[in-house]
């Protein structure tokens, strides 16, 4: 062999088995199991829902904005829990048509307490019984509804300092507005008020708060008497001189007064709705009593 020659080297490639083609069918076989879990989520949520929350769920995917704009609750703004019919998912066909007769409503009441306001301004000035007190009768429209004020002046006092008794002239003013009352369908708040001057025997004794109260129904009594009409009054109260004429002292004459409400069906309504006790709250106050003798057994 000769010195220049080279060695043969002979390379032989070895056998390699196919790879796993990477890991995308993990990835596909993730989005298959996700998709089953969540259609079996899905049945298993038909099969234990209401029908009224699935037809929520149906209108979720008809328009999920509808759903969001009333806040994820239901697929109306409606303040009801049956929402009336139409196309008009922010408002009701029904809906509008109840808002609309509650306006007309509102309207009306209110135009009935104009006109009220007006027959009595003309009954101060023609009725001799109102005519010489028309600076001591105050008339105004609020949101809550007419409000006649029958106020003193220092010269005029509508009661006997420190009592509850009306002045005659007092009753014949509170007669001459019981035929304009009964004319109206609308409830009465009847208050009595009194200045800040206090009686010697303080808080604990007789108070302004006695007296406001008793004059108030010193002055329901009258008018009962002279024909209003029964129910009438919703509420008869006093409250002492906690509430003041505008732009008066504590001690001022005109805080001493009789303030009759004619009440706007809203302001009715909020008052009954106030005074009214949830039949919960009547069940757990009786298993709180119950609870109670229980112990004390």
């Amino acid at each position: 062999m000769s010195n220049n020659s080279h060695p043969v080297v002979v390379r032989r490639r070895k056998g390699h088995k196919h790879g796993h083609h990477g890991g995308s069918w993990k990835i596909a076989y993730a989005d298959f199991m996700t998709a089953m879990m969540a259609f079996f989520l899905v049945m298993w949520l038909l099969e234990t829902s209401t029908p009224q929350q699935r037809q929520q769920i149906a209108e979720y995917f008809k328009m999920p904005l509808k759903v969001a704009i009333s806040h994820g609750d239901k697929a109306s703004l409606s303040e009801s829990p049956i929402p009336g019919g139409g196309d008009d998912f922010l408002r009701q066909d029904g809906e509008m048509l109840r808002e609309t007769l509650q306006k007309l409503d509102r309207q009306r009441n209110l135009q009935n307490l104009q006109h009220a306001r007006e027959k009595l301004e003309s009954l101060i000035k023609s009725d001799p019984r109102l005519s010489n007190f028309q600076s001591n009768l105050l008339l105004s429209l609020t949101d809550q509804g007419l409000l006649v004020q029958i106020i003193d002046s220092q010269e005029r006092p509508m009661f006997s300092v420190g009592s509850f008794t009306p002045e005659p002239y007092m009753r014949d003013i509170l007669q001459a507005l019981v035929p304009v009352l009964n004319d109206l369908p609308n409830r009465i708040n009847l208050t009595g008020h009194t200045d800040s001057l206090p009686y010697s025997g303080g808080a604990v004794g007789y108070s302004n708060w006695e007296l406001s109260a008793d004059r108030a129904n010193a002055s329901r009594r009258t008018m009962a008497a002279a024909g209003l009409a029964q129910g009438k009054f919703l509420r008869v109260i006093g409250t002492a001189d906690t509430m003041r004429q505008p732009g008066t002292e504590p001690d001022d004459p005109r805080n001493r007064r009789i303030s009759i409400l004619v009440l706007s069906r809203e302001k009715e309504k909020a008052i009954l709705s106030q005074d009214t006790v949830p039949p919960h709250r009547v069940a757990e106050a009786l298993a709180d009593v119950a609870t109670i003798k229980k112990k004390g057994e």
